[in-house]
Parts: C-alpha cells; sequence; structure tokens
C-alpha cells in the first residue's frame, strides 16, 4: 500500500514522529504537501464535504479509503502494519500510551514559546515566554525524561528500548523529541541529558538505523527553524 501523509510542507512539527516510522520501514509513501500542487490538494481535502470523518488539521494519513488524524491515533495504525510495535495487545496499548505522553511533552515544548495563545508571535507574549522557559527546564524536561528512562530500565525483556525487545515507533518518537529539545535548549540539555544515559543511548541507536541514517542525511529531513513546533531562541536556554 501506497500511503499518504498530510502536513505542512515547510516544518518537522507532529508530522515528523509519522515520517520517522514510514522511513524506518521503508515504506511507500508521499508526502504530499510537499509536491507540486500539494497544499491545494491537503486544503480540498480538509475542507471537503464528501469526507464522512474530516481530520481537524494536520497531520493525517489516507491509507487506501481511510483518513487517519492524530499522530499517536496515525502510529497506532501503522505500528503493527510497519513491524514497528509487538504483537500482543498489551505492549500496543503500553506503545500508544507512551506515544500519548510524548504528544503531551511535545505540546508542553511548544508552550514554552507561545504561553499565551497560537495565534500570537512569539515577540507578543515574549516576557510570559521567559517566565514559563526557566520553569520547563527545570521541572517539567526532568519530569518527562525522568519517567521515560524509568520505563526504558523496567523493560522486561532487559533492554533500553521502551516497547519490547527491539524498537518501536515510541523509541523513534523519542528520539524525535531529544532532536528537538537539543535543538531549542542546547544549553539545558548539556546540563540535564547526563542524568539520563538510557534514553542516550536509545537516541544514539535509533540514529544510527540504515534507513534513518539516510532519511536523517537527506533533503527529505526538513532543517529545524524557528516556525517549527520547538524553536532555538538563546534568551529562553538558561
Amino acid at each position: 500500500m501506497e500511503y499518504e501523509l498530510y502536513y505542512w510542507p515547510s516544518i518537522q512539527g507532529r508530522g515528523e514522529f509519522v515520517r520517522l516510522a514510514l522511513e524506518d520501514a521503508g515504506a511507500d509513501y508521499v508526502d504530499v504537501a510537499r509536491r507540486k500542487d500539494g497544499m491545494a490538494r491537503m486544503m480540498r481535502l480538509l475542507e471537503s464535504e464528501r469526507v464522512a470523518r474530516p481530520p481537524f488539521a494536520p497531520p493525517f494519513l489516507r491509507a487506501g479509503k481511510l483518513v487517519i488524524a492524530q499522530t499517536p491515533n496515525i502510529l497506532q495504525f501503522l505500528g503493527p502494519r510497519l513491524g514497528l510495535v509487538p504483537k500482543d495487545e498489551a505492549s500496543r496499548l503500553w506503545a500508544h500510551q507512551l506515544q500519548l505522553t510524548i504528544a503531551d511533552f511535545a505540546t508542553e515544548g511548544h508552550n514554552v514559546h507561545h504561553p499565551i495563545a497560537v495565534g500570537l508571535y512569539y515577540e507578543q507574549q515574549k516576557p510570559a515566554a521567559l517566565k514559563a522557559a526557566p520553569w520547563f527546564i527545570k521541572e517539567r524536561i526532568r519530569k518527562y525524561l525522568g519517567h521515560f528512562e524509568a520505563v526504558a530500565a523496567r523493560n522486561p525483556s532487559g533492554n533500553a528500548y521502551l516497547v519490547g525487545r527491539k524498537h518501536s515507533y515510541a523509541d523513534l518518537s523519542m528520539f524525535q523529541m531529544l532532536e528537538w529539545l537539543g535543538y531549542a535548549f542546547p544549553r539545558a540539555m548539556k546540563r540535564i541529558s547526563p542524568a539520563y544515559p538510557r534514553l542516550a543511548g536509545l537516541r544514539e541507536r535509533v540514529a544510527a538505523r540504515p534507513r534513518l541514517a539516510q532519511y536523517l542525511a537527506s533533503k527529505r529531513r526538513l532543517p529545524f527553524n524557528e516556525d517549527d513546533l520547538f524553536r532555538r531562541y538563546p534568551e529562553l536556554d538558561r
């Protein structure tokens, strides 16, 4: 099956979690909005009254007749089809639970530079962001990373993956979170990262996976930028 991924063409954003799964599995997919007339196609589908179960916003995935939205929901669908989650129900639910927690983490990270309203520019809420950033760095990053470090430590299989005996889509998404944190808060993460050696190892293993290594070095991997979910504002990185 050829999958169609619909997401904004100039940022990694929440669509990157899905891209990483598709790339790692070597899946046949099209990143629709990055093609000629792709944005128009995406907006037509979003606004079409013929879609019985319409998505609220990108990312969404078209798989045959299915249109699936919300990143954790997409990955829950793709996981077993791409071999990125164990077969048993408990493991699948656990992977989905972890992905939902990662989604919360990503939202909190975004809200550091948009603490008042998504519709306002950063410059319009900079004083609030300067207050939000220290709390996120001191409390929330450590809270989330501590949770995932413990998850890796308690994996019954005895390895440092998050789910089961080999990597899953949750590991790929955790890799993305660590990449974003390293980009947006390099000074803070230099201090924080040594406390989470299992996550550091996970990040290295994921980056070294053959298909992902090719993807990360290619033009398909969009660069970090200040329109994305995580942004580098040096004044927030304390």
